[in-house]
């Protein structure tokens, strides 16, 4: 079932030459961490997909950057802001093997 057509955005195109996966835990203890959380990230323009998950991560933030100097402003102004994380892993892309979101029917 298709639930509606959508544009696919080259980031790079753009000018995002810098993507970056955040897999990020929360602290856990507090009892809005989850809500508090999402709703910050939510707000960093540069964060262009939020995931939650079961297990050890939390959540993972996907980013984009134009370069280096403005993805570490990025992080340390606005990700490191961010309430509630007990841990962060960032994952640099380094290049994308395969993106496809058909299916073959």
């Amino acid at each position: 079932m298709l639930r509606g057509q959508r544009a696919v955005i080259d980031w790079k195109a753009l000018g995002f030459e810098v993507a970056v996966s955040l897999r990020v835990t929360l602290d856990k203890t507090q009892p809005r961490a989850f809500d508090e959380f999402l709703a910050r990230a939510r707000e960093v323009a540069e964060v262009i997909e939020i995931q939650t998950f079961l297990g050890r991560v939390d959540v993972r933030l996907q980013l984009v950057a134009r370069d280096l100097e403005h993805y570490r402003a990025v992080y340390r102004e606005r990700i490191l802001a961010l309430p509630h994380i007990a841990d962060i892993e960032s994952l640099m892309t380094v290049s994308v093997v395969k993106s496809d979101e058909k299916l073959p029917l």
